[in-house]
């Protein structure tokens, strides 16, 4: 009977070369493309790779080409092998990879895997404020499973300002957008049901829609457009997704600002064919252009489920965020917040509640940070011969730089600038079916010296392009796997 892990590798390595096949020597190119797999996430630290003879019979290659490739890997400190145990991939350094993101890399000197920012000006003044608010709350159990009165008023005048009227009663307060969405699969999905999602979307979210055992269904989109509700439509006629996660504004990883027209027309298309709708928030402060905001995505979709965060806006060490329910959902959150923990912390709630009721200088802050990195990364792309030719739009919000290099070889250069001591996050792990290998994701909030990183990345492209050339000769494609 064939291996499932040599079957689902196999199928991997498919996806991975595109219909590029395996250049000669065959053995090295299939030792570049796993560490290609490993550097995007889709193959875990310390996972053990199926034997030489099953990874030849499901690629369709001869054993000597499977063997040859694995003592490369094992030469190059790509994994380690042991007589009678197999071989176990090792990704140098020890470190694990960027679909973990915010999780400290070892043997990384800069690592620009996460989209978070350190405090700005202005942070400490307003915890300082908000301790003022504490002995009032001393007086009490402690406890609030939906969240403190007042953040949920200020949460709900939040929505209000934004022209989505809601009543403090539709919000529960969790501990981070994150949680926030736990909570709202808990609350809707059962195991197999389907998930619609944008075909680039954040890597958290799909790992957190897969846990809850949801089947994704990619939303299809064109070449340099997130959302696309006529091509969208028939896959939601098919699918009848019992869930969409959306992230229309200042998208994740793009940064892009979903249109108004296209909100009500994937309301509309959701509400006829797609259950709920999940909107994902969490970013809609960060607007760093004067951009005519659209109303919420709940505004379109009356039964829309939002999530939405201050970690984004304030400091990620705030932990507080919150869903903004339907009516009709309310008790459902309600009791799936139960199901998680008893409640955020609360001098946390009063720190974001301060920060909803006047954002001012703190949010005015973190704005600045991030438009004057925007424009040292453009200006630094511009200007270098190598990074010129990269695709990358000024994002009117968000958090970073969607790049698009010239060729598809952005796990390769991952791989080589991890070898210069950065770390960098690749397309595959935005994208639901894998896709994406010509993109990078750049963050507007590390603060580092942006012409030498340019020159680090350019170096790193352009190892990644000569191992790219090497592989344009002739090639040994590999027989496409059967389904498991």
């Amino acid at each position: 009977m064939p291996d499932p892990s040599a079957q689902r590798l196999a199928r991997l390595l498919t996806t991975h070369l595109g219909g590029e096949g395996l250049a000669r020597p065959a053995y090295r190119s299939l030792a570049a493309a796993i560490r290609a797999l490993a550097v995007d996430g889709r193959l875990a630290q310390d996972s053990r790779l199926p034997s030489e003879r099953e990874l030849a019979a499901a690629l369709g290659l001869s054993r000597t080409t499977t063997t040859r490739a694995y003592a490369s890997l094992v030469a190059e400190g790509w994994a380690t092998s042991a007589q009678g145990s197999g071989t176990f991939l090792h990704i140098p350094g020890g470190a694990t990879h960027a679909r973990a993101p915010l999780v400290p890399l070892e043997g990384v000197e800069i690592d620009l895997t996460a989209a978070a920012g350190t405090c700005v000006p202005g942070t400490n003044a307003l915890i300082t404020e908000a301790l003022g608010d504490l002995p009032a709350v001393l007086q009490g159990r402690g406890y609030e499973p939906i969240g403190y009165p007042p953040l949920r008023e200020a949460i709900a005048a939040h929505y209000a300002a934004r022209g989505l009227p809601t009543s403090p009663d539709q919000i529960v307060v969790t501990s981070g957008a994150m949680a926030a969405i736990a909570v709202v699969l808990r609350a809707t999905l059962r195991r197999g049901d389907r998930a619609a999602v944008e075909a680039t979307t954040h890597p958290t979210s799909l790992g957190a829609l897969r846990g809850a055992g949801a089947r994704l269904v990619a939303l299809p989109a064109g070449e340099e457009r997130v959302w696309d509700p006529a091509a969208a439509a028939a896959v939601m006629r098919g699918a009848e997704p019992r869930l969409t996660y959306l992230i229309p504004d200042f998208h994740n990883p793009t940064g892009a600002l979903m249109p108004e027209d296209d909100r009500a027309r994937l309301g509309r298309l959701s509400a006829a064919h797609g259950g709920v709708v999940l909107a994902d928030e969490a970013l809609v402060d960060l607007r760093l252009d004067p951009v005519a905001m659209p109303l919420p995505f709940a505004a379109h979709h009356p039964e829309a489920f939002s999530v939405g965060s201050v970690s984004k806006p304030l400091w990620g060490g705030v932990r507080v965020g919150w869903v903004r329910a339907p009516r009709s959902g309310v008790s459902a959150v309600r009791a799936a917040r139960l199901t998680l923990d008893l409640g955020a912390s609360a001098l946390d709630q009063l720190v974001a509640a301060r920060f909803l009721r006047d954002p001012g200088v703190v949010l005015a802050g973190r704005l600045a940070e991030l438009r004057g990195m925007r424009e040292a990364w453009l200006g630094a792309m511009a200007a270098h011969e190598t990074l010129s030719g990269w695709r990358v739009a000024s994002p009117p919000g968000g958090l970073a730089l969607w790049v698009g290099l010239g060729e598809r070889v952005a796990p390769e250069m991952a791989a080589a600038a991890r070898r210069r001591g950065v770390a960098v996050a690749v397309g595959p792990q935005f994208s639901a079916e894998g896709g994406a290998r010509d993109r990078i994701r750049l963050p507007l909030t590390a603060r580092v010296d942006v012409p030498t990183l340019a020159g680090v990345l350019a170096e790193s492209y352009a190892e990644a392009l000569t191992g790219a050339d090497a592989r344009a000769g002739a090639s040994v494609k590999p027989t496409p796997a059967p389904v498991v």
